[in-house]
């Protein structure tokens, strides 16, 4: 079956993560996604390395985890856009395509003649979408925008890690960008969404997008703590702010994630621990009487969760409905039998590797699954199959552009 967005084109011009990713997204969901890579070094994120994907002979090769992480199924065309004749090439590219991605600093491409107004020119139906670290507006405009600094600057460092007081404590980044993952995927349902208007419209639009946007709209519930009263959230570590018992706990053999999100499951827990009285102590028998006392709450969940093994405790709460859950490492993870039946781990066909692990898109559609046509691609691998196909350039005009170095 053919892939729900098998009709759409997408022309990508982004580099590194927020970009890439949603470039993925789509691709995973049928879209053919053209990737457009400086000659010779590509994007970035094919030298941040290592780790590298090993031959079939143990040996490193050009491509870096980092960049097979975010590339699979697209098309890789290399093209100097600051030259007019790669800039011609990238007009042609956008009139044949539905959708633009790029993440370029503010102006950069207009300077090409590339921006969005140069194209609306050439295809009226393209959607243009710009993913940028502070948007095309405002006094941060012309700074680069970096996951790291958008994590700092939107609060969610505030809110993470260990408590202040505690050892180790203060502020901490997420293990993974976020602000890069969630631009991405905010900027797929925005060329969705723009998509469902052209449908409407026969009309394209220009789309921005801001990571610190982004990460600001996402942290709307905690701020919405800080908004309702005026006191700034401080980092709870593996607590939740809002919620009590919801947290990480010791047992005897390692650690558990407890997350009881309502009082029904406090009480269902308190009577699986042996101790009922505590989910009928008024200290402890709403969730607001909980965070109230939560100082005094934890030591005696701790010491009672204590006696027994994570899996022990697992084994008790599932079958009740009390949340609860390990804390995998990441071999862990692709070993666990839901991740398995979920289809999460794929291997692709590499033509340098033989083949390469990937970790599968979310999406299970009944009608149109998620499409994996080919493995992240080499740098420039589609250039010759790319211009003669789809933009009708014959073996001599190719070889000229080749020997200029525009490609």
């Amino acid at each position: 079956m053919s892939g729900a967005l098998s009709h759409i084109r997408v022309l990508d011009l982004s580099r590194v993560l927020a970009g890439p990713w949603a470039g993925q997204t789509l691709a995973d969901m049928g879209a053919e996604v053209i990737k457009i890579e400086r000659p010779g070094r590509g994007d970035d994120t094919r030298g941040w390395g290592p780790p590298f994907l090993k031959d079939m002979d143990g040996h490193d090769t050009s491509e870096a985890a980092y960049y097979l992480g975010t590339n699979r199924g697209k098309k890789s065309l290399t093209l100097d856009i600051s030259r007019a004749e790669g800039q011609e090439l990238v007009r042609q590219l956008a009139a044949r395509s539905d959708i633009l991605l790029e993440n370029y600093m503010v102006g950069t491409l207009s300077r090409y003649g590339l921006g969005y107004e140069d194209l609306k020119a050439v295809n009226p139906g393209l959607i243009y979408c710009s993913i940028t670290g502070f948007g095309q507006t405002g006094p941060y405009s012309h700074r680069a925008g970096y996951d790291f600094i958008i994590q700092g600057l939107s609060g969610l460092m505030s809110i993470t890690g260990e408590r202040d007081e505690l050892p180790g404590g203060g502020p901490q980044k997420v293990g993974i960008p976020v602000a890069d993952l969630f631009t991405g995927l905010y900027s797929t349902v925005a060329v969705l969404a723009a998509l469902a208007q052209r449908n409407v419209s026969g009309i394209g639009q220009h789309i921005d997008m801001s990571l610190l946007d982004v990460m600001v709209s996402t942290m709307g519930t905690a701020y919405m703590n800080y908004l309702t009263t005026g006191n700034v959230l401080k980092s709870h570590g593996n607590a939740a702010a809002n919620i009590v018992p919801y947290q990480v706990f010791h047992c005897r053999d390692g650690k558990i994630v407890l997350a009881i999100g309502n009082d029904s499951q406090f009480v269902k827990f308190c009577e699986i621990a042996g101790h009922p009285e505590l989910a009928r102590d008024p200290r402890f028998s709403t969730n607001a009487s909980r965070i109230r006392n939560r100082e005094i709450l934890i030591p005696i969940l701790e010491g009672i969760l204590l006696g027994n093994s994570v899996t022990e405790w697992v084994d008790m709460l599932d079958p009740v409905g009390v949340p609860c859950g390990p804390i995998n490492n990441m071999a862990q993870v692709f070993e666990n039998p839901q991740v398995k039946h979920r289809g999460m781990l794929l291997e692709m066909a590499h033509p340098l590797a033989g083949t390469v692990l990937q970790v599968a898109s979310p999406f299970h559609f009944s009608e149109t699954p998620a499409q994996y046509h080919s493995a992240p691609p080499l740098l420039g691998q589609h250039t010759g199959e790319i211009l003669r196909s789809l933009l009708g350039l014959d073996a001599h005009e190719i070889e000229e552009l080749s020997s200029k170095g525009v490609i």
